[in-house]
Formats: C-alpha cells, structure tokens, sequence
C-alpha cells in the first residue's frame, strides 16, 4: 500500500483500471519522492501509458487513489496540471506553425501572457540544442529534433513534474543519448521525471528507483541496479540501422530476450 507523504510528487494506491474484460491495471501501488526519476518498465501492452494517463486524471481509473502534486487526481487533475509537463509517447507537433509558435500556442493553454512566452523561448530552444532553429518548420526538424523540441514545449510552463511516456522509443543512438544528457540536466535542476520505457539500459542510465510492470501488474520495485541483479539480464547489445529488426529477428538465439524498437534492436544478455 503506498504511503502518503507531503515530500511525494506523485502517490498511487490500489490503481486499477480494465477495458470490458481485460484488466489492464491490476491494483499497483507506488510513490515518486519529488526530485527524483521514476520509471515504469515493462514490455509493450504492460500498462505503462494507462497507468501515466490515470496519473494525469486523462483516463479515469476503475479503482484506486492517486495524489499528484498534492492534488487527488482525477478530482483535482486539472489544478494539478498547471505543474506538470507533458511529453507523449507520439510528437504532435503542429506541422503548420514554426518550432517557436508551436511553443507559444502551447504556453497559451497555461495561460501564460505572450510576453512571458517569448522571454521562455530562447532559453529552451538552447536547452533544447535546437538554437538559431526559431522560425524551422517542423518538417524540416529530424526526429530527434522533433522530440527535443517536445521536451522543451513540456517545460513552457517550468513545471515541477514532467511525465515522458517512452520519450527516445524510434530515435537512433545519437538521439537517444541527446535525450538522456538533457533529461539529467532537469534532474540535477530538482525536477521530478516520471517516465515509462521498455529499455532497461534507458531506465539505468536514469531513472532513481524503477517499478516493472507486465500485464498490469507491478512485478517488483526498487533501483535500477538491484533489479538488475535479481531480475533483468545485466547486459544490452545494441543494433541500429536499416533492416536492422529484420536481421535480429532472424538471429533472435543470440541473446535471451530481443526487443525492437523502429530501427533499431536490443539484445539482452546475461
């Protein structure tokens, strides 16, 4: 049963929630101290975006009681809201508007004043290693700009809590690590990240304490490491490129368990 504590950012207690008859949150608990990383593992179909989206009070939960920012959720979801960053498992950039309007336009939705916006702007496109890019289409970003510039539009209104659901999934290798290196600098600043990840080596590389989830249910808790060590193969063999899942696939014997995710294939072993 989770604890609440005034210090949490984020208290689950008995989450559930099912479609007709397949339950897709079985009852989880789990608490998120503020400051830190928290990550939700597990495969594709594990409840990982369900349980995020209860969180956020954008799904109502059959069961269950959720605190976010010391707000019960879904009651008080969109008071709770205006501290929190969002980044989605998909980009859903505005391909009409340039990289600093699709940001403006979001910040609007805060209702944060114009004058505001535009003094935020230039300090997160640096952040996020997209400065001189102000008046770029978004069809001319790559995809790890696109995700870098997401990353920023969730930090518009300076939240203290921001929620990335699966956030370098489909990125190459450089893209990734891009992702990793500025999600620690919000860390280091006393932000809270909750994210969710079917990438072991993603959730070591960041996440403080991890939760594992596989058909709604929480297998176990703790850090990153100790899970390692009791529960997860403790090695990553990377492979990118294109008809890189194809040819891993074809040699899924190499390692215990693969995974693919757009270009690229991981093979755990141990």
């Amino acid at each position: 049963m989770a604890t609440l504590n005034p210090a949490d950012a984020l208290s689950v207690s008995g989450l559930r929630k099912s479609y007709e008859d397949n339950e897709v949150v079985a009852g989880i608990d789990f608490t998120v101290p503020t400051g830190t990383c928290f990550g939700l593992l597990g495969p594709n179909g594990a409840g990982k975006t369900t349980s995020l989206r209860c969180c956020l009070g954008l799904t109502t939960p059959d069961s269950g009681q959720i605190t976010l920012c010391g707000y019960g959720i879904p009651a008080q979801a969109g008071i709770a809201r205006q501290r929190v960053g969002v980044v989605p498992q998909f980009d859903n950039l505005d391909p009409d508007f340039t990289t600093s309007e699709n940001l403006m336009v979001y910040g609007r939705y805060f209702g944060i004043g114009d004058a505001i916006i535009r003094a935020r702007i230039p300090d997160l496109l640096d952040f996020a290693g997209l400065a001189g890019k102000e008046s770029a289409r978004i069809q001319t970003l790559s995809g790890g700009m696109k995700r870098r510039l997401t990353l920023a539009r969730a930090l518009i209104n300076d939240p203290d809590i921001i929620f990335l659901d699966e956030p370098t999934t489909g990125l190459d290798p450089q893209a990734r690590h891009l992702i990793w290196d500025r999600l620690k600098q919000l860390t280091a600043r006393g932000k809270t990240l909750i994210l969710t990840t079917h990438f072991m080596d993603e959730a070591e590389r960041l996440c403080d304490r991890l939760a594992v989830l596989d058909h709604g249910h929480l297998v176990t808790e703790g850090a990153p490491r100790e899970l390692i060590a009791t529960h997860i193969e403790p090695q990553v063999v990377e492979v990118f490129g294109d008809e890189a899942a194809a040819w891993a696939r074809s040699r899924n014997s190499l390692g215990e368990r693969l995974e693919v995710a757009g270009d690229t294939a991981f093979f755990y072993c141990r």
